[in-house]
């Protein structure tokens, strides 16, 4: 029964590895009922990532992408019997740009989702190393409050932009920080800021995903932090599971742990993206599938947690 609604693969991704089919079977192995497939977008050559200098360029970036659609669509075809596969893409907020980046790639392909995230501030990565990171904090003013809040600042734009159907890695700000597992209510403009964001995610009814990937980097808790989680619960908010792989190694990693940050915060309902039925209301932009609850208790029990 377990899912993971972000994932990436070293066939369309630089910085991940193993192709895309083999993490499919990985997840088809551990008991995955669904996986979801979201490359990447295309960006500018701008803003290309330091293993792509040199090799890529936004024309090769945008080949790729739709080679990852074909192979997408192939796998999801391929092993329907055995999992649900769904195709999308993780939009990444870099700049004003990024807006018409994302429509075009709505506009041109057919998809069952999309994950809106934030890398960058100030346009340079935030997530990539701890150089970058501190290029990124002082340019947003030299500090990690001041950067914080230029992260949820340009996080909220994107929301309002897109109202993407699953919110990535919420807090990811907080990775190369000075104090990656400390709290955002000792800076009030931050935690301000923050719960905004989180306002208006419940509002316009975003699924905030419970992203596994902070706990492989050394961290505390899965993203968002407990204490994000609690406040959004409260606001109504709805929660899924992704464990951001970046390939086999890392399909449904740490999910026991991160239960436990779900069991912290009183989480008793997750959802998981499942295929349309007849008349039931979806997101106009992707009427083929529509969001299911299950409980946590029930979830509990599946097989998964014990291959």
């Amino acid at each position: 029964m377990p899912w993971s609604h972000h994932s990436h693969s070293g066939q369309f991704c630089g910085h991940a590895h193993d192709k895309l089919e083999d993490c499919v079977l990985a997840a088809i192995r551990k008991g995955m009922s669904t996986f979801c497939l979201t490359e990447h977008i295309t960006r500018s050559n701008d803003d290309l990532y330091p293993e792509e200098v040199g090799r890529d360029d936004e024309a090769t970036l945008a080949k790729l992408f739709d080679e990852f659609y074909r192979e997408a669509r192939r796998l999801q075809a391929t092993y329907a019997d055995h999992i649900e596969i769904f195709v999308g893409f993780e939009g990444e907020w870099i700049r004003e740009a990024s807006l018409t980046t994302i429509q075009r790639l709505l506009e041109k392909y057919e998809l069952d989702l999309f994950v809106g995230s934030v890398h960058h501030v100030r346009t340079i990565p935030i997530d990539y190393d701890i150089a970058m990171y501190h290029d990124a904090r002082s340019a947003a003013g030299g500090t990690d409050e001041l950067i914080f809040e230029h992260y949820f600042d340009s996080q909220y734009a994107m929301l309002q932009a897109l109202q993407p159907p699953v919110v990535g890695h919420f807090d990811l700000i907080r990775l190369k920080s000075d104090s990656p597992n400390g709290s955002f209510r000792a800076m009030s403009g931050v935690w301000d800021k923050a719960i905004r964001n989180l306002k208006y995610i419940a509002e316009y009814g975003g699924i905030l995903e419970l992203n596994s990937s902070s706990l492989r980097k050394g961290m505390v808790e899965a993203y968002p932090q407990v204490e994000m989680c609690q406040v959004f619960l409260e606001l109504g908010g709805r929660f899924t599971l992704s464990d951001d792989s970046h390939g086999i190694d890392q399909v449904g990693l740490n999910y026991d742990r991160m239960f436990s940050c779900i069991e912290k915060a009183g989480i008793d309902k997750l959802w998981r993206l499942t295929r349309a039925r007849p008349a039931c209301p979806t997101d106009a932009r992707f009427p083929e599938v529509e969001w299911h609850a299950e409980s946590t208790s029930e979830l509990r029990r599946h097989t998964f947690w014990t291959i």
